[in-house]
């Protein structure tokens, strides 16, 4: 008896299904390796990590860790970033939803203008406008402070773009809904829209926390002072040869190490809810 077509078919999508799984085991094997060897030779003796250092470690040391905690300011870098990185991830989840649910969902004159210079910031180079920020920064006497750290990257352009795109996929008749429970503009943003946007908020969260733990330029433009360096400055001043001569190369990868982690904490926790949608908000 001959096999028929959907036993033909059967075998046709599980041979398919193995070579997708064959292909991302493979590009994950190459995304991640890179993080593993920097782990591993984070653990090793200066001289093994240069001949070596696509292997495991002969013999496990900390010795990297110990000389970064007592012969830098890695604490202090870390405290630096925490405290930017916190209150610019607040800033502009707040800022970019308000100003996304604007454009998106408010009348008013140069709307479309607006959204216009909106899209143009986007196309500009980062570095092209490190001289106005460092600029703006001297003028305002925010130089070697908090706030010049923190306020130049409350907004960004990108996360307004992502939410305006959010909130024009909410159905107008939610809000309309809202206003004739007597809800004002900002309270059916804040109660009605806002938990509907969780899956953009996430985004935004993950890009945000992200973009200012990694931000290097405008913390070199913003303050030259040792004790507002933050984590990116420091390992930077690591990598240059910062704690004396030779490659040092665990102790480098020991500071990139623990840089990485926060972020990669932060990606597992949120990577399922960012996946969320929020079909189902009206019923007919």
């Amino acid at each position: 008896m001959k096999p028929g077509p959907h036993r033909y078919a059967g075998e046709g999508k599980n041979r398919s299904r193995w070579i997708v799984f064959a292909v991302l085991i493979i590009l994950m094997v190459i995304y991640v390796s890179p993080f593993l060897i920097q782990v591993m030779n984070s653990f090793k003796t200066g001289t093994e990590a240069s001949q070596a250092g696509m292997s495991l470690p002969t013999t496990w040391t900390t010795a990297a860790y110990q000389t970064l905690f007592r012969y830098s300011d890695y604490p202090r870098w870390f405290m630096n970033s925490v405290i930017v990185t916190v209150f610019v991830t607040f800033g502009r989840v707040m800022f970019n939803s308000m100003a996304g649910y604007a454009l998106a969902k408010l009348n008013f004159y140069g709307r479309k203008v607006l959204f216009a210079l909106v899209v143009g910031v986007m196309s500009v180079p980062a570095v092209v406008l490190l001289i106005p920020k460092f600029l703006v920064i001297r003028q305002l006497g925010m130089y070697n402070t908090y706030f010049g750290l923190i306020i130049p990257l409350l907004v960004d352009a990108g996360g307004i773009f992502i939410m305006k795109n959010f909130f024009e996929s909410i159905p107008t008749a939610i809000e309309e809904a809202a206003r004739i429970d007597g809800a004002g503009t900002f309270r059916t943003f804040w109660s009605v829209v806002m938990p509907m946007a969780r899956p953009a908020l996430v985004t935004i969260i993950i890009l945000s926390f992200q973009g200012s733990w990694n931000e290097l330029s405008h913390f070199i433009v913003a303050s030259n002072s040792p004790a507002l360096v933050n984590l990116t400055k420091g390992v930077a001043g690591l990598v240059s040869g910062g704690l004396g001569s030779g490659n040092q190369y665990p102790l480098k990868l020991a500071a990139a190490t623990l840089m990485t982690i926060p972020v990669a904490i932060l990606f597992f926790v949120f990577q399922r809810r960012i996946m969320n949608t929020s079909g189902g908000a009206l019923k007919e």
